[in-house]
């Protein structure tokens, strides 16, 4: 099938290419795009994979919820909600599929998509949560990931999932990868990027944002160049004013 990455990835740059649909669980040798949420895509970019709709679906059987990665975490979030289900009340605002979320162990504040995960379903076989090695956005999960069961603990919080969701509130709209960098131990990405002079910094038609400076904005008619520019310069700008090198989230293909 072919995607047009202008219009599918969420910071709107890149352009239409063969994407291969995975709809059995089998191997596959090139990268998963999942909703493309936190990827920039090339003029060349490699072997593409997305998983088929029937990876969609979520089942709660005897307290274990199990979800398909090509959900959304929209649709994680009112199942949690509708369900009275706990652990998931910080993904209303995290935008991507199941698969991408526990790849980066997607979170806010102290918690975190790997916190109730039992096993994850891969093309590499069934992997225990300690198996993944989950980190701090990051984690060592190898091959397609299929499916991750939860385990149900708790009723849903509604005054936590209002606290979490206002966290989020201050974040700009607009075409971007969500946060560009990882936060620094003990510091902050947007902070350290401002500080180096590159709040609302320009190139092209991409920029770091006015509202919050770890937020890479294509403003209209942005390039991967425009995109890879600015991540460049924010990485060597902070390495020179505070010997601190930035962690890009974002996948460049």
């Amino acid at each position: 099938m072919k995607i047009d990455f202008n219009k599918y990835s969420s910071v709107k740059i890149g352009g239409i290419f063969e994407v291969e649909l995975i709809d059995e669980t089998s191997e596959f040798d090139g990268v998963m795009i999942g909703g493309a949420n936190n990827i920039l895509i090339s003029p060349n970019p490699p072997k593409m994979g997305i998983l088929d709709s029937k990876f969609d679906y979520i089942k709660l059987e005897n307290g274990v919820l199990k979800i398909g990665a090509k959900t959304s975490s929209a649709k994680i979030y009112k199942f949690a909600k509708d369900n009275n289900l706990g652990g998931f009340e910080f993904i209303k605002k995290i935008p991507g599929t199941l698969g991408g979320l526990i790849t980066m162990n997607a979170g806010i504040k102290e918690y975190e998509i790997s916190q109730n995960l039992k096993c994850v379903s891969t093309s590499k076989g069934l992997k225990s949560s300690s198996e993944c090695e989950f980190r701090y956005r990051g984690s060592n999960i190898d091959g397609v990931i299929f499916e991750a069961s939860f385990e149900i603990t708790k009723e849903f919080d509604d005054e936590l999932s209002d606290y979490l969701n206002q966290k989020r509130d201050n974040q700009p709209n607009g075409a971007s990868f969500g946060s560009c960098f990882a936060n620094p131990k003990g510091d902050y990405a947007g902070r350290l990027i401002e500080a180096a002079g590159l709040k609302g910094f320009r190139i092209g038609g991409c920029g770091f944002s006015h509202k919050h400076a770890n937020f890479l904005i294509n403003y209209g008619g942005g390039t991967f160049e425009d995109a890879l520019n600015l991540i460049n310069l924010a990485k060597e700008r902070v390495w020179e004013m505070f010997g601190i090198s930035l962690r890009c989230e974002v996948v460049i293909l």
